[in-house]
Order: structure tokens, then C-alpha cells, then sequence
């Protein structure tokens, strides 16, 4: 969790239930505007997917799993 991050969650947690329950629905209203379809990846995301498919990852869609054997 970044320092950012850290430092609105805790600022969220000082206030009243009510009030927070407000700032839950600001800050998906915010997510939503700038992601609506939840397709964009973040920093961290974007790395783990390049760490993955580096790291010798198969897409199940190139896997023929009629003849498994042949993977061995």
C-alpha cells in the first residue's frame, strides 16, 4: 500500500461511520470515472503482468487439453 494511500484510509477511519460510508461511495464514484469499464491496469499490475508473462506463463486459450502428455 503506498504512503498516499495509506494516509486516505486512515484520515477516512478518523471520521464518523456515516461520514464514512460517504467518502466509500466518493471514492467509487472517482474509481469509476477514471476506469468505468475496470480494464486499466495500475503500475503494480501492469509489472506483475510483464514478471508473468516473462516468467515462462502459458495462456490457458494455447493449453490443448485433449493431450496434456505432450506438456511433460
Amino acid at each position: 500500500m503506498s504512503g498516499k494511500t495509506l494516509q486516505i484510509a486512515e484520515m477516512i477511519d478518523m471520521l464518523p461511520e456515516k461520514e464514512q460510508e460517504l467518502a466509500c461511495e466518493m471514492v467509487k464514484r472517482i474509481v469509476l470515472a477514471w476506469d468505468p469499464d475496470f480494464t486499466k491496469v495500475t503500475e503494480a499490475e501492469a509489472k506483475q503482468l510483464d514478471e508473468a508473462e516473462k516468467s515462462g506463463y502459458i495462456d490457458d486459450g494455447e493449453i490443448d487439453w485433449d493431450n496434456l502428455e505432450k506438456y511433460a
